[in-house]
């Protein structure tokens, strides 16, 4: 990248769905990285680009609504932009609702006149009927004003040369003490609107967060994401496990001189193992995860989270945890990371230690394949539709006790933007969804699954694996299940994907993982597995430890070792009483 002398440094603030993370990403290209702030847990995207000779880095802060809040993302955007370790700072307003946007940027210009006033969204607010008198406000507040459009890549050739040569702040015509009156008062005397018929708006708004139509909508649409991940997982999870066997085979030739431990664990034991961890969690992940980033970008999720506010907040949760569980239907690990929009530390840390308690893609082959075999009348999408029922259940009940017990506290407002509905940005939902989500998820768990493989491997062939599930024999029988099913869900604690692979491992007596692909539910059968013992195992597939991916994530998090070994036990104890409870009432009526 060219540029001479020391980069400028500019940050980028202003509130959520104001279409920063585009502008961010319409400035600096491919030329960017995310890590996080130093000691804290709150992401740090940074790019470059370079005008006119000078190269230009961009801090994009964390979306907030004020920089006089608590939560972690308010607190760090006001530090930053008082350091002063900008050269400027660009408050990105809103322009089909400037008055409310523009409460933050009078915020920062309280705290620092090197300030340039993006107005994002231009194009909404034109199809709206909105105008935005950019001089006037640039005369008033004396800062630059840009209009811009990020979407369409209208207006960041000029934002883009401020930004390369930041002018001085001149003597605003505009003073004032309160923001909020402030904006009110800007607003009236830079944007004027023609009248536009949005009935439309205001019609699907009722409809959406209707107690009477919400909810069921909310179903069905939940329902319809389960169904199509589950039904289009299937072929790309057949032909990645197809092509990781060819992958297999040559290895196996490859390596016929390597000493047979060598071979067998890196083979069998590492390879094997992350092949099928890969082939069964990335298909529902490419699929889920795109899904759900539609529903975000268009607008849907707030309004999902405002509509469950009132149930979650019985039990002492928030409208936001709602949207946390739901990301943890892709992956936990995610949606304990998703737990940073929840302001409150008390129902911050109550959504981490629940959130496991909702089944995440990796659930799903145990849940279909049980389901399938034992309950053939049920589709596959219904059981798991019908489990991720159950799992909500369960973070409720738990969530309430908690809130009533150890973490009794008294519940925070809820506060989250409606935002316009907008129409599906692909390109960027399919960058952010595949590349920031699946694959860096999927990366993850490999590093994770690939030395779990080798211990596998050593576990089957010295025979430790039969001898530990004979061990835990009469504590599986106890919870309704048998020491071989115990034995797997230690087993896959690296990756929930592994569990079925180990049990059909362990009853067949083989060395590897690779050996399963053959085997199916009839194995099971033969095993002398029961409809109790199959309603136990799913039951204990929903309420169990999180995967070593989530804990990891957990103690990112937290950076607590105690909440991260109360997030590992606590699904763990629901589990443990409820397979308990099933087992006593299965023995006391028969079936």
């Amino acid at each position: 990248m060219s540029g001479g002398g020391k980069p400028r440094v500019i940050a980028l603030a202003g509130n959520p769905n104001v279409g920063k993370s585009t502008l961010f990403n319409a400035l600096t290209g491919l030329h960017q990285h995310t890590g996080n702030w130093p000691g804290k847990t709150v992401s740090l995207a940074e790019g470059m680009f370079s005008c006119q000779g000078q190269s230009v880095r961009i801090v994009d802060l964390p979306g907030t609504y004020s920089l006089e809040g608590k939560s972690e993302d308010e607190k760090i955007a006001a530090a930053y932009i008082g350091s002063g370790s900008a050269d400027a700072i660009v408050a990105v307003c809103d322009g089909s609702c400037l008055e409310r946007t523009l409460i933050l940027a009078l915020q920062i210009l309280q705290r620092t006149g090197r300030v340039i006033v993006c107005v994002n969204l231009m194009d909404e607010a034109e199809s709206r009927g909105i105008r935005v008198d950019g001089k006037r406000l640039s005369h008033l507040l004396g800062v630059p004003v840009v209009l811009v459009s990020a979407a369409r890549k209208r207006g960041l050739d000029t934002l883009r040369k401020l930004l390369a040569n930041p002018p001085e702040p001149g003597t605003p015509a505009f003073f004032y003490e309160d923001p909020l009156k402030a904006a009110e008062e800007l607003a009236k005397q830079c944007v004027s609107s023609v009248r536009v018929n949005e009935n439309w708006r205001r019609v699907l708004d009722r409809v959406l967060v209707s107690r009477r139509y919400g909810i069921p909508i909310l179903l069905a649409l939940l329902l319809f994401i389960v169904w199509l991940t589950v039904w289009g997982a299937n072929y790309p999870s057949q032909l990645l496990e197809t092509l990781f066997s060819r992958g297999y085979v040559r290895l196996k030739r490859w390596s016929a001189a390597w000493p047979d431990w060598l071979s067998g664990a890196l083979v069998e034991g590492m390879y094997a193992t992350s092949a099928r961890v890969i082939a069964v969690m990335l298909p529902p992940m490419a699929i889920f995860f795109p899904l759900f980033t539609i529903l975000e970008d268009v607008g849907y999720l707030p309004r999902m989270a405002f509509l469950l506010d009132r149930p979650m907040c019985c039990c002492g949760g928030c409208g936001k945890q709602a949207l946390t569980l739901c990301m943890g239907l892709g992956c936990n690990a995610v949606g304990v990371t998703g737990c940073r929009i929840i302001d409150s530390p008390r129902e911050r840390l109550l959504a981490i230690l629940t959130n496991a308690m909702v089944p995440c893609n990796g659930r799903f082959p145990t849940l279909i394949l049980l389901g399938s075999l034992f309950f053939p009348r049920a589709g596959a999408a219904l059981i798991v539709a019908g489990s991720v029922a159950l799992g909500v259940l369960g973070v409720m009940a738990t969530s309430g006790i908690l809130s009533r017990t150890v973490l009794r506290h008294e519940t925070s407002a809820f506060f989250m933007e409606m935002p316009p509905f907008r129409r599906p940005r692909i390109g960027q939902i399919l960058a952010r969804s595949l590349l920031d989500r699946t694959m860096f998820i999927a990366g993850r768990a490999l590093t994770v699954a690939a030395p779990a493989g080798v211990a596998l491997w050593i576990l089957a062939n010295t025979r430790l694996a039969q001898k530990l599930a004979a061990l835990l024999d009469p504590v599986g029988l106890s919870l309704g299940m048998n020491g071989v099913i115990l034995f797997a869900f230690l087993c896959s604690l690296p990756a929930n994907e592994l569990l079925i692979p180990v049990i059909l491992m362990t009853i067949s007596g083989g060395g590897s993982l690779a050996g399963t692909a053959g085997l199916s539910g009839k194995a099971l059968l033969d095993a002398g597995w029961t409809q109790q013992m199959a309603i136990c195992t799913m039951v204990f597939t929903l309420f169990h430890w999180p995967c070593t991916t989530t804990l990891m994530t957990i103690y990112r998090e937290t950076g607590s070792a105690k909440k991260t070994a109360a997030a590992f036990f606590l699904p763990t104890a629901v589990g443990f009483g409820l397979c308990g409870l099933l087992h006593l009432i299965f023995r006391e009526f028969g079936g």
